[in-house]
């Protein structure tokens, strides 16, 4: 694994090189969450967050105001010649009613882009991991009144059982609901209505070093990203956690998991896979370093160490 940092003062941009392919990491946000543990992480206990306090404090959770802290972020892969962007955050100007921390944003996402030295016309493929409100959300951009496609020369991958699932006639029927609420209409109806969306299902080949795979629970179809390129691997993790806790204590799950069970045995596999195969995970929310990697414990896992991006 190699590493370089971007010179631009105002936007900090690591990358790294795995194998053939190079990953930039482009931050959207990145604050604390006005939310406890109790409230992100239902099932957790304070015992276990004081348990791992040490390392938690203060990149992921502060002690003294019991806050979770959140990233959203989206990755930048170089591969095969082409530019592929892993999610698309929250977005500018999107109106998120039960998501006020997604509601009306107003962030130099595509500055962060450009300091990665990505045009949005550069992209040729972005990968929605999921169609949740904060993954899909720059796939578009207001011009006028009209959203319209950020990524006009991409073709825009999305997993079909969330195609299906998030369709708003059927938010009543979901967990999120709707928390969820008008991002088919300003973040994927205008990509499908240019014809830019190609849906898959089960497993997708990107090309020779990178291919998706459905790992259902989060949502119906939360995907994973592996990377396999001249003896190194990667996972992009997407929502299959939300905060460093869950790699010591994987049973932990979000408050937005559509299937918990299936979420908790989606987060097993792959974090097997990880540690057996010494992959490198990249989720979408994780602040300080971004990525880790991590080893067995017992029957768990623990932290083998952190990537080298710069701390958020």
């Amino acid at each position: 694994m190699t590493t370089s940092n971007g010179n631009a003062s105002r936007h900090q941009v690591t990358t790294i090189e795995l194998g053939d392919v190079t990953i930039s990491r482009v931050i959207e946000f990145s604050d604390t969450s006005p939310l406890t543990p109790e409230v992100f992480l239902p099932n957790s206990k304070p015992e276990e967050w004081e348990r791992h306090a040490a390392w938690l404090d203060p990149h992921h959770w502060s002690q003294e105001t019991d806050l979770v802290r959140v990233a959203t972020q989206s990755w930048v892969l170089r591969s095969e010649g082409k530019v592929i962007l892993i999610d698309t955050g929250a977005g500018n100007g999107k109106y998120r009613p039960l998501q006020p921390i997604w509601s009306y944003l107003s962030t130099d996402y595509l500055g962060n882009l450009a300091a990665a030295g990505v045009r949005p016309e550069d992209v040729d493929l972005v990968v929605n991991t999921h169609l949740h409100d904060d993954h899909v959300g720059w796939n578009t951009r207001l011009d006028g009144r009209d959203w319209v496609p950020t990524f006009p020369n991409a073709t825009y991958l999305m997993p079909k059982p969330d195609f299906e699932y998030w369709r708003p006639e059927n938010l009543p029927n979901t967990a999120f609901g709707r928390g969820n609420q008008n991002v088919y209409e300003d973040s994927v109806d205008p990509v499908i209505a240019a014809g830019l969306v190609k849906t898959w299902d089960d497993a997708y080949p990107i090309d020779a070093n990178l291919r998706l795979e459905l790992a259902p629970g989060h949502t119906p179809g939360a995907s994973i990203i592996h990377l396999e390129s001249g003896g190194d691997r990667a996972i992009f993790a997407g929502d299959l956690l939300h905060c460093a806790i869950q790699i010591h204590e994987p049973h932990i799950n979000s408050c937005f998991e559509e299937d918990e069970d299936a979420a908790r045995a989606s987060r097993a596999r792959m974090f097997a896979y990880a540690a057996d195969h010494n992959a490198l995970v990249l989720p979408a929310h994780l602040p300080g370093h971004g990525a880790f990697e991590i080893r067995r414990k017992g029957n768990s896992f623990e932290i083998a160490g952190w990537a080298p991006f710069s701390r958020t």
